[in-house]
């Protein structure tokens, strides 16, 4: 174990480019606020917050993603992941930082009573419509604050806990008492963050932070369908961090078997997110109501209609073509060619999600988008560099640690 090389040194190289790519971010941002969001045009300024509120959500929720995994390969008694555990943990100490940027957006558009975005922040609308009046009891300010906080709040602590007993395999080598305690308490707050995720991911988040823009319109698999695309990005960024360490000479302890486990992750959640992609599109069109459709016309028949299938192509057919075979799921370039096209096709899925249903007429897709994309990329890259800074690579006494070693598929 003194010979492997445990820990992480940031290349100048990283340093400059995620700089580089916030520097540019950054400009985009103050130019996207002085021209948009300060505009006295309630369209500018819709699409300046929207655009803020789809990269915001997806990045908290890939990043969290990446706990999410720890926690259900914990309870599943999992130990293949271990030599690249902390790949993982560190992508998920940006969930605290991107959350709290999520909070100040997503409270700044309620607290602001931006309707134009969230049409129940409209008392007189909500007065006047059976259907908002219905859903009053949780479509309103205080429950949304509340509920959001609480929600990144355990996020965020559930999380830290779980990176703060990760430490206690970096300490001393345990015997079966002590191992057995540890795994033990690993499970219990792995539960607690799973179940957790689970009443906010797997079903009120997705509907609160973005169904509800469309408040007349819902679907029981949005949910899901949010969770499988956040999911199935976390583990593509888990994936090009993976093979950035091997290919800058760490993770010796990591090999092909870990990867190739890794690829039918992003293979089988790329099937999955595509079964409720066509679920919900075709029982929707199939029942043809037009309460319900109302949220497919404009994105099958309109100026979305482009990207709407594009997402199918980006992220279905090219994971079903590409890594089916075992071989794809083994190889560097195509894992890392379809990691960065997987996250890309999903960003772009966020962004119909949102941007679809509050700039119905015209795609808005340009600048302002890839500049906020870019900030975020590289807060991501300098925040997750820095966090595997902070541990040991390898959890040198992790009682599973010898499963992972031995690991074939």
């Amino acid at each position: 174990m003194a010979s492997i090389k445990t820990q992480f040194e940031i290349p100048g190289k990283m340093k400059t480019w995620s700089y580089a790519l916030i520097g540019v971010g950054l400009v985009a941002l103050v130019a996207g606020l002085v021209i948009k969001g300060f505009s006295a045009d309630e369209h500018e300024q819709t699409q300046f917050w929207g655009t803020l509120m789809y990269n915001t959500i997806f990045w908290t929720l890939i990043c969290n993603a990446s706990m999410f995994f720890i926690c259900v390969t914990t309870l599943a008694m999992g130990g293949w992941q271990q030599s690249f555990r902390r790949i993982p943990e560190a992508i998920s100490t940006m969930v605290p930082i991107f959350g709290a940027i999520t909070f100040a957006v997503l409270i700044y558009v309620v607290a602001g009573h931006k309707h134009h975005i969230y049409h129940w922040l409209d008392s007189e609308a909500v007065a006047n419509d059976p259907i908002l009046k219905g859903k009053a009891g949780f479509l309103n300010p205080v429950f949304f604050i509340v509920w959001t906080t609480l929600t990144i709040g355990l996020w965020s602590i559930l999380g830290w806990r779980m990176r703060q007993l990760s430490s206690e395999a970096d300490e001393a080598p345990m015997d079966a008492e002590k191992g057995a305690s540890f795994i033990w308490r690993n499970t219990i707050r792995a539960a607690l963050f799973t179940v957790w995720f689970a009443l906010t991911v797997g079903s009120t988040i997705p509907w609160l932070w973005m169904m509800s823009i469309d408040a007349h319109w819902y679907s029981t698999m949005y949910s899901w369908y949010t969770f499988a695309s956040s999911f199935v990005s976390g583990m593509s960024l888990v994936a090009l961090w993976v093979i950035y360490l091997k290919n800058k000479g760490y993770l010796e302890l990591t090999s092909q078997e870990h990867l190739h486990d890794i690829g039918k992750f992003m293979f089988a959640f790329s099937i999955f997110w595509t079964y409720l992609w066509f679920s919900q599109y075709m029982l929707i069109w199939y029942a043809n109501i037009p309460e319900e459709t109302v949220y497919f016309k404009h994105r099958v028949q309109g100026p979305y209609k482009g990207i709407f299938f594009l997402n199918l192509i980006i992220n279905f057919l090219c994971p079903l073509l590409i890594l089916m075979k075992r071989s794809a799921k083994r190889n560097y370039t195509l894992i890392t060619f379809m990691a960065v096209l997987i996250i890309f096709g999903h960003w772009i899925d966020f962004y119909q999600m949102v941007m679809g249903s509050l700039s119905k007429e015209h795609v808005t897709l340009g600048w302002l988008d890839f500049g906020i994309l870019s900030l975020f990329v590289g807060m991501m890259i300098l925040g997750v560099g820095k966090a595997l800074t902070k541990k040991p690579l390898v959890p040198k006494y992790h009682p599973f640690l010898k499963e992972s070693v031995i690991h074939q598929v």
